[in-house]
């Protein structure tokens, strides 16, 4: 159990700060078996021994897979493996990006990049030491660290930094989007409550002293039969107003619907298709022509579409009341497969209209809204033959507006009191709480005039910082070539000019007649040679013949000791 318990433990470890997926170890395994390849192939050409190959291998494996954990310490040690290692050198590519974006603060980075360097050209320098050539290792090693390993990092650091940025801002954006969302619903509250508050205090008392005037007078010994029935319509009409009053009344204040009651909530729902045989009886006892038909098999409706229903036929008979006064009205119901059918028709009217009708206009509107918020339809239009008809088509499983929003989305949308939808995705995931309301990137990408790219825009943008660091690699050594070609002619001798020269010979003839050596070619090549007389001071030149095994040169030395020629060597010397 131990074991197993500090095997996890090492492996969170190894895992570092980043959640380490599935699809990311397969990434850094495919990285460990490339790098390892193309450090074999490095090894290879530069004649590496099998031990060597190994060696390379397990170090690009090892500094690939800690580099999550250890980004400055890998990096480090791959800048100091590549210098003596060919085949871990390409490594350092990768492990540069890694440290870029993974050294927390500017210090760290700029101190793991210094002790990256240092080790990278002092291993270099020491290793070519015995080659005598320091300065042009040292100009090399630089160019090779800033391009290999210096560009990545900045470029991966300048990627991670902008993302910061960008999901920074975003989170800030989507906070004043949450705030100013907040301030306008608060806003539209206070409205709703003042507008309710107006409607309690003035329409309710309108619609009180209707209940009490009414009241008095179905008392009245003075009317009839008929009078008595009439005014007693009137003032249950009241009364079912002030009722349906105090529920907007709660519905704009609160958002709820006012509770009723005790002996309103036992009496069944007086707002559906079961109050509809009320509407139609009331206004049989007012004096209307109304008939009331049904076909089909009765099925229940949802909440919404049952009140939709009730509405329509409400509003088709107030219209008929207002603009056809005396004509005959049908309501009928039908029950089809899929849907309910309400339609309500009157004939023409058989009597001039109501002088003065207070009406706003927007009866149809509202019912055509209604009916579209429950995934329904209203027709409204003139029947033949004279009249109006009104007929809408009511499905049975619709819910309200959102309902079908949240089902779908299984609980991750939901409907808020102003008929917002807060969606449960954007900073947060998928487990987003539902509160959050929904997160506008358009709007967000809008204000902060910044285009937000994917993480293949960062690395386009890494790859072209480091195309321009190999352009100007390109063009510093192809400067330094021209410099060193141009150079040669100091440096070079053919073996002519060199049996020409005679021993014994003054020091100053000789010098006078032979290039001055002093390029960095021919720099330590007097001490690679066989013994120099001691006390003598030497001038190296190169053969300008060619040669047939590249990896060597042709060493022509001339030593002198007391103004004369004391020593001539032809040798040869490895690259």
């Amino acid at each position: 159990m131990d074991v197993k318990a500090k095997a996890r433990a090492g492996w969170d470890w190894l895992k570092g700060p980043d959640p380490w997926t599935r699809r990311m170890l397969a990434g850094d395994l495919a990285l460990v078996v490339v790098m390892g390849v193309l450090g074999l192939g490095v090894e290879e050409l530069d004649k590496g021994s099998g031990q060597r190959m190994v060696l390379s291998v397990l170090v690009v494996a090892a500094l690939t897979l800690l580099r999550r954990r250890l980004p400055g310490t890998t990096l480090v040690a791959g800048s100091a493996a590549g210098a003596v290692l060919p085949g871990a050198f390409l490594v350092t590519v990768l492990l540069g990006w890694s440290a870029g974006r993974r050294i927390v603060g500017v210090g760290r980075a700029l101190t793991a990049f210094t002790l990256a360097f240092l080790a990278a050209v002092g291993l270099s320098v020491l290793d070519q030491w015995s080659q005598m050539r320091p300065l042009l290792v040292l100009v090399f090693s630089t160019l090779m660290f800033l391009v290999v390993t210096l560009m990545p990092g900045l470029a991966s650091r300048y990627w991670s930094q902008r993302r910061t940025l960008l999901r920074a801002l975003q989170e800030r954006n989507g906070q004043l989007l949450r705030e100013r969302a907040m301030v306008a619903g608060q806003a539209r509250l206070r409205e709703r409550q003042r507008i309710a508050q107006d409607m309690h205090d003035s329409l309710g008392h309108q619609l009180a002293l209707i209940s009490v005037h009414t009241g008095a007078l179905e008392v009245d010994p003075k009317l009839t039969d008929r009078q008595r029935e009439a005014v007693g319509v009137l003032r249950q009409a009241s009364v079912a107003a002030m009722h349906e009053l105090r529920e907007v009344v709660g519905i704009l204040r609160d958002g709820v619907e006012a509770p009723l009651p005790v002996e309103e909530a036992a009496q069944p729902a007086a707002r559906g298709v079961a109050g509809i045989e009320g509407v139609v009886e009331a206004a049989r006892i007012a004096g209307t022509d109304v008939r009331l038909t049904r076909s089909g098999q009765p099925r229940p409706l949802v909440a919404a579409c049952d009140h939709a229903a009730y509405r329509i036929v409400q509003e088709a008979l107030t219209n008929a009341y207002k603009h056809a006064p005396g004509a005959p009205i049908t309501v009928e119901l039908r029950y089809e497969d899929d849907s309910l059918v309400v339609e309500i028709a009157n004939g023409p009217a058989t009597g001039p209209g109501a002088g003065d009708v207070v009406s706003g206009g927007q009866g149809l509107t509202g019912l055509r809204e209604r009916a579209r918020l429950v995934g329904g339809m209203v027709h409204a239009g003139p029947a033949e033959g004279g009249g109006f008809r009104v007929a809408g088509v009511l499905p049975y499983g619709a819910g309200p507006a959102g309902v079908e929003e949240e089902s779908a989305a299984g609980g991750g949308e939901v409907a808020d009191d102003f008929g917002q939808q807060a969606q449960a995705r954007g900073l947060w995931g998928a487990r987003a709480p539902k509160s959050v309301p929904p997160m506008d990137w358009d709007a967000v990408d809008r204000e902060l005039a910044v285009k937000v790219r994917s993480r293949s825009g960062g690395v386009a943008m890494g790859c072209g910082i480091a195309v321009a660091a190999l352009v100007l690699l390109v063009i510093v050594f192809g400067v330094g070539l021209a410099f060193l070609v141009g150079s040669a002619n100091q440096a070079m001798i053919d073996r002519a000019e060199f049996d020409a020269v005679k021993m014994g010979e003054s020091e100053e003839a000789v010098r006078g007649r032979m290039p001055d050596g002093g390029n960095l070619l021919t720099q330590g090549l007097d001490r690679k040679g066989p013994p120099r007389p001691e006390g003598s001071s030497c001038l190296t030149l190169l053969s300008t013949e060619p040669q047939e095994n590249l990896t060597t040169d042709t060493v022509f030395r001339f030593c002198f000791k007391d103004g004369k020629l004391v020593d001539k060597q032809v040798y040869e010397v490895k690259q």
